[in-house]
């Protein structure tokens, strides 16, 4: 059995929005959740009640709502929620036009910045007009290249307030990786800054965008925000190029005439990971989008109006939606580009001290990286205001737990997260009402009725499985682009269970109601026939002072699968036997016998996608001789070069 390490007070529990929403739903229907347990169970089973609810106690900005919540509830694909309803995703978050803070923004040590609601609103306003006169209108894609600053925020909202589809990069891609995104899509407007700070040095974008012009003719217009210098040099971009004062210069702030949408219209189009092949388009809703963000945002994290809220994110993943999404709820956006490293690893930690967070979202790898490097924020930091920490991205370590409430903060809420790009959302996440347990998500999300199914297709508590969602829920995507026939679609998340999503992820349902999350069911290894998560390794190797991060893969061998690891490690240290019998050691006694790997190769690199993610299956390529389509995908791909050919693996 898992450990407690935190339980929320009466108080705390009685003050929080998941108790105001329990009394909500006793008042509308009667029914009084003694718990988070009884409420999951209810939402689940009475789903159109659930979401009307929750549409009211959010206060969500509408022409109108409809009579009908969800059309055809069964189908999945093909369910609708609210398919009545008109409104506008880019009303509802910008609610405030007065002088508190919308957006707190730091790029490295280089640039502060605060930006009012008033000034936010006005902004999105003018740049709202510059895009209707350059002719865009409902339906039109809007890109970003760019930053994580306020500015991608307010490009977004003026989209969003036409009725256009909004998708970003964060600026780090290469050419061919923009152009695979970007030129499946055809946007008519690019955004983009003419730079980017990271690891204290500028690095230029204006020679890439040119390299995407080139090959993009469905842009008309680059509106080219000044960031790293005062006057950027985009005379080199041709005559579709122009500098945001300029594109807004001839429009005057003044109330948002907003487009009202369908709620099943598309708001974003986001990307798969591209690495087996070109990256699958994304589209979502621009309702289901906002109702699971208010609901996550709300009852899942506690966020409150005038809460400050920072999520570390680049623009090139789905937590940067995620986290403008919380103007919706009247809180404070902070956000930071720049390498969360420099100049000293503290550099969340002293925004987050200087700007009172209450909510600190952060990824598993930083959690682990900050250990690694032995940063205790609870000794040299103020972090007093935080009431929750988030973490994402992939499986947060029980040690990782540990680090947090030792070394960050004890009385914290920690709330590991798992959903993804798929959703613009999560399956599981947090309860504000209820204790962590170590090494587990807290409780499935509200409105998705998630299972661990077996082999068999059977739900198990207990047992590790591949996580499903059997309901329907609002934001899957509303369609893949260029896929007319929802083929692609349907193969990507129903083809193994039909009318259930399949999400891929391979977990265990706890019997406090948490899950664990084990890895990527695809990247899972079968030594012997038996399915053991990736994750599992790894929570035992990162543990090692001497191991910095792991790769573990499956390698067909002797007619079965064996199981090889890659370590890298501290600079300076080898890999010797004794290590290698230290590594074996732990992961025998922690995790068992049969996930201790047959080989453990030391490698300078370990490669991984543009959103920091390993890539288990690319690597596994490498070793059987079978190509990577898409190398482009990846932040450093000359790592796989390390791969090929190893003798190591030859006997």
């Amino acid at each position: 059995m898992s450990e407690k390490l935190w339980q929320p007070s009466p108080e705390r529990v009685a003050g929080t929005n998941i108790a105001a929403f329990i009394d909500a739903v006793e008042r509308q229907w009667g029914f009084k959740a003694a718990d988070y347990d009884a409420l999951w169970q209810w939402s689940v089973d009475e789903p159109e009640k659930f979401w009307l609810t929750l549409w009211d106690f959010a206060e969500v900005r509408a022409e109108t709502k409809g009579e009908r919540v969800i059309a055809d509830p069964t189908k999945l694909p093909g369910a609708r929620f609210f398919p009545d309803a008109r409104f506008s995703f880019a009303d509802n978050l910008l609610r405030r036009r007065d002088s508190g803070d919308a957006i707190v923004f730091w790029g490295e040590t280089e640039v502060r910045r605060r930006v009012s609601w008033a000034e936010l609103y006005d902004r999105v306003s003018r740049i709202a007009q510059a895009l209707r006169a350059a002719g865009v209108t409902k339906g039109d894609r809007v890109a970003g290249f760019m930053p994580n600053m306020p500015e991608t925020m307010m490009a977004m909202l003026a989209a969003a307030s036409l009725g256009a589809v909004w998708s970003s990069c964060s600026p780090d891609f290469g050419i061919k990786g923009v152009l695979d995104r970007f030129g499946q899509i055809e946007p008519k407007v690019l955004f983009t800054a003419d730079g980017y700070f990271y690891n204290g040095k500028s690095h230029d974008s204006i020679e890439r965008i040119g390299g995407i012009l080139a090959e993009l003719s469905s842009i008309e217009k680059v509106v080219v925000v000044p960031y790293t210098r005062d006057t950027p040099p985009i005379e080199t971009l041709g005559e579709r190029a122009v500098m945001l004062d300029d594109f807004v210069a001839p429009h005057t702030a003044g109330d948002i005439d907003f487009v009202a949408t369908d709620f099943n219209d598309p708001l974003y189009i986001m990307y798969s990971s591209g690495t087996t092949g070109l990256p699958k388009c994304i589209v979502h809703g621009a309702g289901g989008t906002l109702l699971q963000h208010l609901k996550e945002h709300r009852l899942h994290c506690d966020i409150k109006p005038g809460d400050k809220v920072i999520y570390f994110t680049t623009c090139g993943w789905m937590m940067w939606n995620w986290l403008v999404s919380c103007l919706a709820s009247e809180a404070t956006v902070i956000c930071y580009d720049g390498s969360p490293f420099h100049p000293d690893g503290n550099m969340l930690f002293d925004l987050a001290q200087a700007e009172g967070v209450d909510v600190f979202g952060t990824s598993a790898k930083f959690i682990d990286a900050c250990a690694k490097a032995e940063i205790r924020p609870a000794k040299t930091h103020d972090l007093s205001a935080v009431k929750t920490v988030l973490s994402t991205g992939s499986p947060l370590a029980p040690q990782s737990f540990d680090y947090v409430y030792r070394d960050w903060k004890q009385d914290v809420c920690l709330s590991s997260m798992s959903g993804g790009t798929d959703i613009i959302a999560c399956f599981v996440g947090g309860n504000p009402t209820g204790p962590v347990w170590r090494g587990e998500i807290q409780k499935r999300g509200l409105g998705m009725d998630v299972q661990v199914f077996d082999d068999d297709g059977k739900p198990v508590v207990g047992e590790q499985g591949e996580l499903v969602c059997v309901n329907a829920h609002p934001s899957m995507p509303i369609s893949f682009w260029n896929d007319p026939d929802g083929q692609k679609y349907h193969d990507a998340y129903f083809d193994k269970y039909p009318n259930i999503w399949c999400h891929g992820d391979w977990v265990e349902l706890t019997e406090h109601g948490g899950l664990v999350v084990f890895g990527r069911s695809d990247a899972t290894l079968n030594p012997g026939g038996v399915r053991i998560g990736t994750a599992e390794i790894y929570r035992q190797v990162e543990q090692l002072d001497e191991v910095v991060e792991g790769l573990v893969i499956g390698q067909d061998w002797d007619n079965d699968v064996r199981v090889v690891l890659f370590v890298r490690l501290r600079d300076g240290l080898a890999l010797d036997d004794t290590l290698a019998d230290r590594i074996k050691r732990q992961i025998r006694q922690n995790a068992s016998p049969r996930h201790v790997p047959a080989k453990i190769v030391q490698v300078a690199d370990i490669p991984r996608t543009l959103s920091g993610k390993i890539v288990e299956l690319a690597v596994r390529n490498v070793i059987h001789g079978r190509p990577v389509k898409n190398k482009d995908a990846l932040a450093n791909p000359e790592a796989l070069e390390l791969y090929a050919d190893l003798p190591e693996l030859k006997s």
